[in-house]
């Protein structure tokens, strides 16, 4: 596919806004089609009832990604079973895309280290909430498989603030440099809390960052599924490449919109006006697919009516199932950072389990 070859600075797109057809529709089966708009749908229902588990008090700070499923879930899709996931801390999606029960996603923000555990054959590296210190990992982890011999794609998500850290410019250059088989996936949702695209690099477009490290960088429109899928593959082959021998990184800028607030904690009407939010709403990946699933008879009424009943009931059933967990032991919060803990933290603590003694397990964790 020549999708790589397009100039970094012109924007790659399947779909328009009404979902009909101005670009290459990859080859995807009518089934395949179906459950990425089905995973699209799951994921933007989850997304929702996880907000307002937080706004019960039930579950910790949230992520939202409502906006952001095209570039999850096409991107996801795009993965061979043996490929790496590295994500950052909204790829909610794309996780469920790649085996991950929303019960684990569920978990991990509800406080239970549980949540960061993988099944076998799981193939995502856990949650990295600093930001693009995944990227290093992402780039390390790719170079050890090639030495190793093997033909895996690591791909890596961070957004369009993650640019500005160092580790950003530290993995690509390594990755142009021994050419590693990464696929490094820039989610340009326009704010990185409240610092907008425009303040985080005076660069055209993300994408032709690139070429400063000496390989392809493809900017695609992220609300269009089918385009993220096409621009993601070719990333996919490059990175793998048996037949011609040679293994290159590619960078792709996923354009799109967070419609929510950063996380669950942030008020993003102090720095952005409902005007933007509702152009940008306008461009929603959902109905955008759903249009043209509809307009090529895959999809009508009665089965777009199946796929909400069947995604409300897994999400219930996920939740139902995270919250039947026993709640995480504060005392865990020391269990995970060390093999041997340092004596600071052993008497951090000791103070803990003191005072938890001293109030009881119910004063001591509603205080």
């Amino acid at each position: 596919m020549s999708t790589l070859q397009h100039d970094p600075r012109d924007q790659v797109r399947v779909l328009d806004e009404d979902g009909e057809v101005v670009g290459e529709v990859p080859d995807l089966s009518d089934g395949e089609l179906v459950e990425m708009y089905r995973q699209m749908r799951l994921a933007r229902h989850f997304d929702r009832r996880a907000v307002s588990l937080q706004r019960q008090g039930r579950m910790g700070t949230y992520p939202p990604l409502s906006g952001q499923e095209g570039a999850q879930i096409g991107s996801a899709h795009a993965l061979d079973a043996d490929d790496w996931m590295f994500p950052s801390y909204r790829e909610h999606g794309a996780g469920v895309v790649r085996g991950l029960p929303l019960k684990q996603t569920l978990l991990y923000w509800m406080g239970h280290e549980d949540g960061n555990r993988m099944d076998e054959g799981v193939n995502i590296f856990p949650v990295a909430v600093p930001i693009s210190t995944q990227i290093l990992h992402a780039t390390g982890a790719a170079w050890a498989s090639k030495l190793k011999g093997e033909n895996n794609a690591f791909i890596c998500y961070f957004g369009d603030g993650g640019t500005s850290e160092g580790d950003f410019h530290e993995g690509l250059n390594f990755a142009g440099v021994f050419d590693t088989p990464n696929v490094f996936f820039c989610n340009n949702n326009q704010w990185a809390i409240s610092v907008p695209r425009e303040r985080q690099t005076a660069s055209e477009t993300i994408a032709q960052k690139a070429i400063a490290y000496g390989f392809d960088g493809v900017q695609v429109d992220g609300m269009d599924p089918l385009a993220v899928y096409a621009v993601t593959r070719a990333a996919v082959e490059k990175a793998k490449n048996p037949e011609e021998g040679q293994r290159r990184p590619t960078l792709v800028e996923a354009v799109q919109y967070r419609f929510g607030a950063h996380t669950t904690a942030d008020d993003p009407t102090v720095y952005r006006d409902a005007d933007e939010v509702e152009r940008w709403k306008a461009k929603d990946p959902i109905p955008r697919l759903e249009a043209f699933l509809r307009n090529t008879g895959r999809l009508d009424d009665e089965s777009i009516e199946s796929v909400r009943q069947s995604v409300e009931d897994e999400v219930a059933e996920a939740i139902h199932a995270a919250e039947a967990v026993e709640r995480p032991r504060p005392e865990e919060i020391f269990e995970y950072m060390y093999e041997s803990i340092p004596e600071d933290l052993r008497e951090q603590r000791a103070l803990l389990e003191a005072l938890r003694e001293q109030y009881g397990d119910e004063a001591f964790l509603r205080e």
